[in-house]
């Protein structure tokens, strides 16, 4: 005895009448009605969805815009008060050689801003690249020092510079016998800025590309040579960029300097004393700015110093950056 089977349309492997023995048998039964109907529900199910994730793109979407512009405003609204306060305040008598209580020259503090920033830096980013060029470079991946480091560099970066600057204040300006001086502050801000450009450098490090490696141990070159040559080269604009972070912290400090560099408005005299001018106390802009806004008898030179603050960052940002598009290009 044969059964005749109908033809009709391709069920889903799960459907009732795959699963049931009875119905199974009798082939002849049409269900072509009902799976048409499944597929205008899916269609429509499908069509819903569709409609669902563009509403909710063009709602972040416009969630995006609306947060940029609002970061936006607040940075041109706090850009634009402070030029307005204190653009009118910049005077000639602000850039004088000497600081006197009845002149509040910037000039001062400016001098040594610059070169306790440089003096940190040149501290601080040898340790760092180094350090980070080890960790991706020469340890092994993935190793329990490397996983260590990288939690202290990330727990370090987190600690507030009230700290740094009691831990300055108790190994160099007590235990050293620095006293409050340039050369303390240089070191406190070079361990502050010290896990910023190793991780900034790891990450830059491990951004590029292992063919680059590949490439230069094919062609004979040892590990030094390679990562000197085809590595480092690579990673420089994500390098500068740690540098630049770090530059702006050590400019923008404040609380570790108080506890370290003392607040003694003078230039380093490097022409009369050489190298022990170092040891001399000095106020960077940042901290000149606070003293003069909490005295309250200069509050516009505060503001003209905030000005010239803001200023020096983008001068040496852009300096930098400049660098970095130099080095790029030599590289193409």
């Amino acid at each position: 005895m044969s059964i005749a089977f109908n033809p009709r349309p391709r069920r889903p492997r799960f459907s009732p009448v795959a699963c049931s023995p009875v119905l199974g048998a009798l082939g002849a039964v049409d269900l072509a009605p009902s799976w048409f109907a499944e597929e205008d529900a899916l269609e429509v199910c499908i069509a819903r969805t569709a409609r669902h994730r563009r509403a909710v793109s063009a709602l972040l979407r416009w969630l995006t815009y609306a947060a940029a512009a609002v970061t936006a405003a607040v940075l041109l609204f706090v850009v634009g008060y402070i030029l307005v306060r204190g653009v009118p305040a910049l005077t000639p008598d602000l850039f004088q050689w000497e600081y006197t209580s009845e002149n509040v020259s910037l000039l001062p503090a400016l001098a040594s801003t610059v070169i306790m920033a440089l003096l940190a830096l040149a501290m601080a980013v040898p340790v760092g690249v180094g350090a980070a060029i080890y960790l991706v470079e020469y340890a092994r991946r993935g190793s329990r020092f490397v996983r260590l480091v990288r939690v202290t560099a990330e727990t370090l970066q987190g600690i507030p510079s009230i700290i740094y600057g009691l831990f300055g204040m108790l190994f160099f300006v007590t235990a050293c016998g620095w006293g409050l001086s340039l050369l303390s502050g240089a070191c406190t801000l070079a361990i502050m800025v010290l896990p910023v450009i190793m991780r900034t450098t790891e990450e830059a490090l491990m951004a590029v590309p292992d063919s680059y490696r590949e490439g230069g141990f094919g062609l004979g070159a040892g590990r030094l040579r390679t990562v000197a040559r085809c590595v480092l080269p690579s990673a420089v604009p994500g390098i500068l960029g740690g540098v630049i972070l770090a530059l702006g912290r050590c400019v923008g400090e404040v609380a570790a300097l108080l506890f370290t560099a003392g607040t003694v408005a003078q230039i380093p005299d490097f022409a009369g004393q050489g190298i022990f001018a170092l040891f001399d106390s000095c106020r960077t802009l940042a901290v000149h700015m606070y003293t003069l806004a909490c005295e309250g008898l200069h509050v516009n030179e505060a503001y003209a110093t905030s000005v010239v603050l803001l200023v020096l960052v983008l001068l040496l940002n852009a300096a930098m950056r400049l660098v970095a598009t130099k080095m790029e290009v030599s590289k193409k």
